[in-house]
């Protein structure tokens, strides 16, 4: 008896108490309009319901942000809200944050410094809009990521970045 406790024991300190990181390559699909270094990023898992593909993927044409702060909308016009927490330890992170919202503006607020790579909202109807930031540095602040001057139902929005800062937060909101 004594001895299979002490088995049970060894066994259990074998299996690790957090999940490890795992790096993988960038994977940025088919027709994908921006071009990037076949770099290692930690891919987070997809939250339930973050993402839902109607029809096949249509990447739009590319966007390149330009860094402006702005403030943040008042809380009765937000409508989604969705973050994600990186660490500079980690490196670049693949991120899709949850939006699932019909809206007019998307915004991306920082807390801490990051480097950003690129997003990718993708849209109800398919359609992928990728926004460059050309692995732009950003300070903490509220940034204007797209707008739709006709309202767009908004799935997610995937973010590859990379804290400069020894924890950085990501948080991208919707607005109508």
């Amino acid at each position: 008896m004594f001895k299979r406790k002490l088995f049970l024991a060894g066994m259990l300190l074998t299996i690790p108490l957090f999940a490890a990181d795992v790096r993988v390559r960038i994977n940025l699909g088919a027709g994908h309009p921006i071009v990037r270094p076949n770099r290692m990023v930690i891919v987070r898992p997809i939250r339930p319901s973050a993402v839902v593909v109607r029809g096949p993927v249509v990447y739009a044409p590319p966007v390149v942000w330009v860094s402006r702060a702005v403030p943040l909308p008042p809380r009765d016009r937000l409508l989604a809200e969705d973050s994600e927490v990186i660490h500079r330890r980690e490196d670049w992170v693949d991120s899709t944050l949850n939006v699932n919202n019909n809206g007019k503006a998307l915004y991306l607020s920082v807390d801490g410094r990051a480097h950003l790579d690129f997003a990718e909202v993708q849209f109800g109807n398919g359609q992928v809009q990728v926004v460059d930031f050309r692995e732009g540095m950003v300070q903490a602040g509220t940034f204007p990521l797209l707008d739709f001057a006709d309202g767009r139902h908004i799935n997610s929005v995937r973010l590859v970045a990379r804290s400069q800062t020894p924890r950085s937060k990501l948080t991208v909101l919707l607005a109508k």
